[in-house]
């Protein structure tokens, strides 16, 4: 089957996945997270959106904007009220097309529209069906699930700032992304098996489990020694010098983990003095006196060259950042080397607007992400969807020779 997409920027649907068909019925994050990463790697993603204002993310103001278009870039938009005989006619008919479904739908919603996984599957046993909830089936099953909700069970927002102040949720909605990362891993799995069995599969995806899994390690020090961490700050407590420090053009991270980078700290800042300063002889000297050795390189480093501290360490090979914000990553050299930086435009207002974001980092010798497709208005391609995905070659070659096309 020819595809009749019009690709952004010239580029073409031709990654790993570009034979995995997959309907997304998403909103805000998760799901249309998790099809964003099948998408940037070639696969051809239908995303089902309701007439009257389609994802709900849409009408979020200016962020809103900027999330929809960040993660439903290189999607197709199909316009269906699910509550419509017709439109869940046609949804069915594209199921039975489809290799993947994705849904981040409230827990028993599916079911009420008629759109569950045992419905859907009963149509194609070969479907792989991702669902993306708050938590997986149990005590927690029918809580009302979203990202600073799993954040907050899992211990993640325990650690997550200054020691004395409140609480804060990570700065981007991470326990979403987790769900619909770990769920795709899923649908990989299940695709894979489906290769042996000839059969798919419910897959879960949950952001109270996900988050949790990034918890783990600080579960067992709990375990263990009967403690829990406090905030953490930019800090950690199994290093001695592992902070940021302020400089003149903002904030400078560091990460000093063992002797060589010590050494070549040191030299790299111009502080050869503390090497012979016996209260950081040792990394366990330097944990010991882990706030003297703070103030004492803050001190050092206030009012610092960043860019040349930076440069001096990342030569020393010593772990080091600059705190950048958001627009930094903009044509950034080393995302655009790595060809994970999507260019293309969004439709605001009338008005075409060039946009960037990052795409899913997931490459190898022979594959990488790709752009090719700008963000859809609503139901966009209904029509094309439709003629693609349910007439044969055949058809569709009739069709055109009878300027159904036109």
């Amino acid at each position: 089957m020819t595809d009749s997409r019009q690709p952004a920027a010239g580029a073409e649907r031709n990654g790993p996945l570009s034979d995995l068909r997959v309907l997304e019925l998403g909103n805000i994050v998760a799901g249309p997270f998790a099809a964003s990463v099948l998408a940037d790697l070639g696969a051809e993603v239908v995303k089902i959106e309701r007439p009257d204002g389609g994802d709900s993310i849409r009408s979020s103001g200016d962020t809103g904007d900027a999330i929809f278009d960040a993660i439903n870039r290189n999607k197709r938009s199909i316009a269906l009220d699910l509550k419509d005989d017709d439109d869940i006619d046609a949804l069915y008919d594209l199921v039975d097309a489809a290799d993947v479904f994705v849904e981040n739908l409230g827990r028993g919603t599916p079911e009420r529209l008629g759109i569950g996984a045992e419905t859907l599957r009963e149509r194609n046993p070969e479907l792989i069906y991702l669902s993306i909830k708050g938590f997986q089936e149990g005590p927690y099953g029918d809580y009302a699930g979203m990202d600073v909700v799993a954040e907050a069970m899992s211990g993640l927002m325990s650690v997550t700032g200054e020691p004395g102040r409140q609480p804060v949720r990570v700065g981007t909605s991470i326990a979403d992304m987790g769900a619909a990362i770990y769920g795709v891993l899923g649908v990989m799995v299940a695709l894979r098996e489906r290769d042996r069995t000839g059969e798919g599969q419910r897959v879960d995806g949950t952001l109270f489990e996900s988050a949790a899994h990034w918890m783990g390690y600080w579960l067992t020090y709990a375990d263990r020694f009967g403690d829990d961490p406090e905030p953490l700050g930019a800090s950690h407590p199994s290093w001695g010098l592992y902070d940021v420090f302020e400089t003149d053009a903002g904030w400078l991270f560091v990460g000093v983990t063992n002797d060589r980078h010590w050494e070549a700290f040191c030299d790299a800042a111009d502080l050869r003095g503390l090497r012979d300063d016996e209260r950081f002889a040792t990394a366990a000297d330097r944990r010991a006196n882990k706030q003297a050795l703070l103030e004492t390189v803050q001190e050092r480093l206030r009012g610092g060259d960043r860019a040349a501290l930076f440069d001096a360490l990342a030569d020393a090979g010593v772990p080091a950042a600059p705190v950048n914000d958001p627009s930094d990553l903009a044509d950034d050299p080393g995302l655009d080397a790595a060809g994970s930086l999507a260019r293309f435009h969004a439709t605001h207002d009338g008005e075409s607007v060039p946009e960037q974001t990052v795409m899913a980092p997931v490459s190898g010798e022979r594959f990488g992400p790709e752009q090719y497709r700008d963000p859809p208005d609503i139901g966009e391609h209904t029509e094309e969807i439709l003629r693609d995905w349910l007439l044969s070659d055949e058809e569709q070659e009739t069709l055109a020779a009878e300027g159904g096309d036109d």
